[in-house]
């Protein structure tokens, strides 16, 4: 995981000192993997809004830009519950579970936002949420098995949600610089470039999917030789 590999730096010097802020307002981490559960819904239902000519207003496109800003907050806010968590010391079986059915809800939330705001055809997102969902069972499976949490591969929850950002901006300014929610799908390819993100999402998650089931099979398969 590219993104996975910045996580001490990024831990040491953003995620760390703004944890320790919350700390000492008295936010707790569960408090925070909630709030970050209710951006997911809100990035869900802007991707959809953003699909169309909702409410009559003349450019729902910018909706794009928030619902961006809803992923980017969910993301930040799923990394300092754990730090707050890991710097009060009370990090435990409980918010791990907890931080881990708000994660799968929230990929839900904002992929079907993203499928049903029109982004990407059903099948494909389809496909990018059955790998995304396989990937996050097979990193807990491995742990259930006495084998240890794994969260090897090539894209983990991290790169996932940098390239949903990444298309979200980028078809945000794709449209506003042609000046029309006519732009809208038409990138390149017949896909805005979120359905590229999709794309490479379904591809690269089912790739991370089979990385994890080679990695569990050895570790099962060295077990059953001693």
């Amino acid at each position: 995981m590219a993104i996975n590999s910045l996580r001490p730096y990024v831990a040491e010097t953003i995620v760390d000192p703004i944890a320790k802020i919350f700390i000492k307002i008295g936010i707790s981490p569960n408090t925070l993997s909630i709030i970050s559960f209710l951006f997911s819904i809100f990035a869900g239902t802007a991707y959809y809004f953003a699909g169309d000519d909702y409410f009559g207003l003349a450019a729902p496109y910018y909706f794009l830009l928030v619902a961006a800003i809803c992923v980017l907050v969910n993301s930040g806010l799923d990394a300092l519950d754990g730090a707050v968590a890991r710097l009060r010391g009370i990090a435990g079986k409980k918010g791990d579970f907890l931080d881990h059915v708000i994660d799968r809800y929230a990929d839900v939330f904002i992929v079907s936002g993203i499928v049903f705001g029109g982004f990407c055809p059903w099948w494909i997102g389809f496909i990018a949420l059955a790998g995304i969902l396989l990937t996050s069972y097979l990193g807990t499976q491995a742990q259930a098995m006495d084998i240890g949490r794994y969260y090897g591969g090539i894209m983990g929850r991290a790169d996932r949600l940098v390239i949903i950002l990444a298309a979200s901006f980028l078809d945000f300014g794709y449209i506003a610089w042609n000046d029309s929610a006519a732009a809208f799908g038409t990138v390149f390819g017949g896909f805005s470039f979120l359905g590229w993100a999709m794309i490479l999402i379904a591809v690269g998650s089912h790739i991370t999917a089979f990385q994890r089931i080679y990695h569990i099979w050895k570790a099962l398969d060295r077990e059953d030789k001693t």
